[in-house]
């Protein structure tokens, strides 16, 4: 058997034969320069690095050779551990926790309960808090809702957001008792002015900046459905500015006021409208302080366009040259009709070549008529109805080629063009109310001139939401 490693006497065999290698080698280059005359400084130098070499060699490779030894390590053991199983160790570092809950579309509070494993009690526990039931009647798509599970995985409370401030958690202790904690959620509100171009949609624009759908309806179907056609008159460079109250929680807007003041420029004409008045009786005026909302809608239909202005035209069924006495705009069949201001319901049923048609008198001689309608609404003869309200449905009876509305407009019985008959303007406000407004609107101008002049002047292609003047914000906690 062979020995390696460890043998001392082999170690010094080793050392031996080295020097004995390294002596020769120097001893056969010395000779070798001593049989020629003499030595010149290359042949002293090279000399010399033969000498250091061996020199390095026989301290090197002793220290080689102890590297190689085999260190002997005990051997390993291997002790099994006794732990507690797993399911009680995830249970126990978990503890009772709250898991969210998003609300789908077409979802019930009850689906959503049972889906959670909670037990029919607890619905009917919260159902009978009158504040639950105002909250939780209309749950909307992505409302967060949350139950809470115990450490032995079952259903032992509830979590809704009564309002965007109030969360209220239901829990339900050991002995079957139901407990409420209202928790009151740090926000800030805060006044911000939003301005940007309409750009490829004004829908789009809007929502990108903040706006919510609420605010976006209120500027385009009540604000300024009097004085701009926002499905012809608006282009992608007109511009909009509006100042609004938002509320933010945890970096999420969760609510957003009314308008308070907002700017339309259209073509290059300015519209300005400032929300003035008590909460419960508050309007929007133009910059002259005239109420916004005239005696009159522009178009009694929205989402359309006119497919047939007034004056002489060649009639599409009858062949011939007639005068067309209103105007037709073309929409969508079941397309909701408004009535185009207050009247008093004087014509409900069919005439003619206009089909079905409703007649309403507004008073100091106006009248209007509303015909091809598909069918009514629910006003009847004698009745008074507020502007705005649905008075029937976009369809083809009577003489028509398709779906549109026949609006006429009529002055003691003379028919004129309703995009073009001039109305008295409304009376201005007057005395304290004026002097009030007036302030109003300078401060409401002042920041939203600020604004444009920010994003306009240095980037005329983008929009942004800022910040109002530090004194109208506050926080709120609750």
């Amino acid at each position: 058997m062979h020995h390696h490693g460890n043998d001392p006497a082999r170690k010094q065999r080793f050392k031996q034969r080295l020097e004995i290698l390294r002596d020769s080698n120097l001893h056969q280059e010395v000779r070798k320069h001593l049989a020629a005359k003499h030595w010149n400084r290359r042949q002293w130098l090279h000399a010399s690095l033969f000498a250091s070499i061996g020199v390095m060699l026989a301290t090197i490779v002793p220290g080689f050779s102890s590297a190689l030894k085999t260190s002997v390590l005990p051997p390993l053991e291997q002790q099994a551990l006794a732990l507690p199983a797993l399911q009680q160790v995830q249970a126990n570092a978990a503890g009772p926790q709250w898991q969210t809950v998003v609300v789908q579309p077409k979802q019930t509070l009850g689906g959503i309960f049972q889906n959670a494993g909670a037990p029919p009690s607890l619905l009917t526990d919260v159902l009978a808090d009158k504040d639950a039931q105002a909250a939780l009647r209309h749950l909307h798509p992505g409302s967060e809702l949350a139950f809470l599970h115990g450490a032995d995985g079952e259903v032992r409370g509830f979590r809704y957001d009564r309002d965007p401030i109030h969360r209220v958690e239901l829990t339900v202790d050991d002995d079957g008792r139901l407990h409420q904690n209202v928790l009151e959620r740090e926000s800030t509100t805060r006044e911000v002015v939003i301005s940007g171009k309409v750009g490829d949609s004004l829908w789009f624009s809007a929502r990108k900046l903040g706006l919510t759908p609420a605010n976006i309806n209120a500027l385009t179907d009540d604000i300024f459905k009097y004085d701009i056609d926002f499905s012809e008159d608006v282009a992608a460079t007109d511009r909009f500015s509006v100042v609004v109250e938002q509320t933010w929680r945890e970096g999420e807007l969760v609510q957003s006021g009314p308008i308070e003041a907002a700017t339309f420029t259209a073509h290059g004409k300015l519209y300005s409208a400032f929300r003035f008045g008590e909460d419960g009786k508050a309007q929007y005026y133009s910059a002259d302080g005239r109420p916004l909302k005239k005696a009159f809608i522009r178009m009694p239909v929205t989402y359309t366009r006119i497919s047939s202005t007034f004056g002489m035209r060649e009639h599409p069924i009858l062949g011939r040259m007639r005068a067309h006495k209103g105007i037709d705009f073309a929409a969508p069949m079941g397309t909701p009709i408004m009535a185009a201001g207050d009247a008093r319901v004087v014509f409900v049923g069919q005439q003619n070549g206009y089909g079905n048609v409703v007649i309403l008198d507004h008073g100091h001689g106006y009248t209007t008529l509303y015909g091809h309608m598909s069918r009514f609404g629910k006003e009847h003869v004698g009745q008074q109805v507020a502007q705005g309200t649905v008075i029937g449905y976009v369809g083809m009876t009577g003489l028509a080629t398709g779906p549109h509305l026949h609006y006429e407009f009529r002055v003691n019985g003379e028919h004129r063009n309703p995009l073009s008959v001039t109305m008295p303007p409304p009376e201005p406000l007057a005395g304290a109310q004026m002097t009030a407004f007036r302030n109003y609107t300078a401060d409401a101008l002042t920041r939203i001139h600020t604004v444009e002049s920010a994003i306009y002047a240095d980037a005329p292609d983008t929009a942004v939401a800022s910040a109002a003047k530090p004194g109208k914000g506050r926080n709120a906690h609750g």
